[in-house]
């Protein structure tokens, strides 16, 4: 089922496009210490240079490198989402197909919790933990990820529901298979579409997450980010530094959510029949 998928995938150009997209940002942001020019924390350089072969986009006005600078912040919004999406995809999986499997009071306990969290918006949690506490990038990670792993549980959970009832997992849990072997073997292989489009879908939002956070002001100001870079472009807008200093991160940073929405989108039309194009 899922060969067959990859081959419908292949024939999608949204998603093509997207997956194109997305592999080029992330071999940019893999070899961003290779392929920067300079080192991106190294103010030694005349402030506001115009682009150059020396300085592609120029300087900014502490005298970092722009160029530089863009490669380490493309870095650091693909590992945040990356991370989010891994860590809120894991809890949502474990907790939707053991609440499914496991029903009872500990269904019920993980529901409400996961109502509680979806009555409270994620973004507003987010900005008053960085602004009172100022933690560091990993606990962003982590705290993010803790706070939006329930709509992906929520879908699994759904779906886990239906396939439980299906001949062969009755049959596994007759020949007295453990429920984690159910998990294991046969609920979890079934659900991969929906682990996919919630992987995507969680690090489109982590990655918007951590630029608005960046962009704001209270995201860690020693680590490099698409955000950062372009509040502090919007303080010199009157120099003309739009071209070289915003418009690239704007530019990267659309790139990197579009293409994750093409493959969401892709990923969703392939396997939702509602969707497909007759």
């Amino acid at each position: 089922m899922h060969i067959r998928s990859l081959h419908q995938f292949k024939k999608n150009r949204i998603g093509m496009t997207g997956l194109a997209i997305l592999s080029f940002l992330l071999i940019t942001a893999v070899f961003a210490p290779v392929l920067a020019p300079h080192n991106p924390w190294d103010y030694s350089f005349n402030c506001f240079q115009s682009p150059s072969k020396e300085h592609l986009l120029g300087t900014n006005d502490i005298g970092y490198d722009i160029f530089s600078e863009l490669l380490w912040a493309l870095r650091t919004s693909v590992l945040f989402g990356i991370s989010v999406a891994a860590i809120a995809c894991t809890i949502g999986i474990l907790t939707g197909v053991s609440a499914a499997l496991v029903g009872g009071l500990y269904d019920a306990i993980i529901m409400r919790i996961a109502d509680a969290l979806l009555a409270i918006p994620s973004i507003l949690i987010l900005i008053l933990i960085a602004a009172y506490f100022m933690p560091s990038t990993f606990v962003l990670i982590i705290t993010l990820s803790l706070i939006t792993w329930q709509t992906v549980a929520r879908g699994i959970r759904a779906q886990t529901l239906s396939l439980k009832t299906k001949l062969h997992i009755k049959a596994a849990r007759n020949m007295g298979a453990s429920t984690f072997y159910i998990m294991h073997k046969h609920i979890i292989p079934e659900l991969f579409p929906l682990c996919a489009i919630g992987f995507v879908t969680k690090a489109r939002i982590a990655v918007f997450m951590e630029a608005g956070l960046a962009f704001l002001g209270i995201f860690d100001p020693t680590t490099k980010s698409l955000g950062i870079m372009m509040s502090y472009a919007m303080r010199y807008l009157y120099l003309d530094v739009w071209f070289n200093w915003l418009f690239p991160p704007v530019i990267s940073l659309s790139m990197l959510i579009i293409s994750l929405a093409f493959i969401a989108y892709a990923i969703e039309e392939i396997f939702d029949p509602r969707l497909k194009v007759r």
